[in-house]
């Protein structure tokens, strides 16, 4: 099974971009960050006129997340509410559109736009930790139905040194401190492994490039998008690559596209066969 994330900013602007990811890459599932777009003006009718199925849960101009399926698509849930979330302040954060998941052959797949944070001392920091904190209580909800758990998304968060261009920046700023990672860190807990890392343990690997100071031509990059699995679909993993090339589009998103293929379901074996 391929299943990939790509923030796309901006589905509209983006669209012949997806049409050339999907024509050439053939994922099973597709989730898409930022598309800002309200739902009645994504556009269905291009992506499903080439067999994919589509699952939205957008808003005008900012966020807005999005699945994209070749496969049936099961108890399609929204916003952070959609895990009847306890947390109080849950039904606040969906005021903006960050998160959508859904079953596809017996995984739950969650797409998460997490919040930049802007700078370290604005509001909107403390809104990106506390929207954190809301995640981790709406995936200690989820584990409890024991569900193989694909998490992927914009994590505007790097884990190590090795995710960004410049090691000095570890530490400093935004999408580089203590606090994020420690918030992150907390929702991985021992359930979910960085399958990228499973592949991959050198620096180098990007796949966001700010669209200022050159970055992109100077390949100045961070790893910022993840994707993070649970035991029994990290053994069935086979591959984690990020498709850099579509960074190097005209006009592209300032992100690339994280794909992950999983043997999933993983081929059961009769023990009579051996006999």
């Amino acid at each position: 099974m391929l299943i990939a994330s790509w923030n796309v900013n901006s589905i509209r602007t983006r669209l012949n971009q997806v049409e050339q990811f999907l024509d050439e890459i053939k994922p099973d599932l597709l989730c898409l960050q930022e598309t800002k777009v309200q739902d009645d003006l994504f556009p269905k009718e291009t992506i499903e006129s080439k067999g994919y199925q589509t699952f939205i849960y957008g808003q005008k101009s900012y966020n807005g997340v999005a699945l994209i399926s070749k496969l049936p698509l099961e108890d399609i849930r929204i916003g952070m509410n959609g895990e009847e979330c306890h947390n109080q302040e849950s039904i606040f954060f969906d005021e903006q559109k960050r998160i959508i998941s859904a079953m596809i052959d017996g995984i739950r797949v969650v797409n998460v736009y997490v919040p930049n944070g802007s700078s370290l001392e604005s509001d909107k920091f403390d809104y990106k930790i506390k929207w954190l904190n809301c995640l981790n209580e709406y995936l200690n909800i989820q584990a409890l139905r024991n569900e193989p758990l694909c998490l992927l998304g914009d994590f505007n968060i790097i884990l190590d040194k090795k995710d960004v261009h410049n090691q000095k920046r570890f530490n400093n700023g935004i999408m580089a401190s203590p606090s994020e990672r420690d918030a992150l860190k907390k929702i991985l807990g021992n359930r979910l492994e960085d399958v990228f890392r499973l592949f991959e343990q050198h620096s180098g690997h990007w796949s966001w490039w700010d669209y200022r100071s050159g970055a992109w031509q100077k390949d100045q990059g961070w790893r910022i998008d993840h994707i993070y699995l649970t035991d029994e679909l990290i053994k069935n993993a086979r591959s984690c690559v990020i498709h850099k090339k579509f960074r190097g589009n005209q006009q592209p998103s300032d992100h690339a596209p994280v794909l992950v293929d999983i043997n999933w379901p993983p081929l059961e074996i009769d023990d009579d066969f051996f006999y």
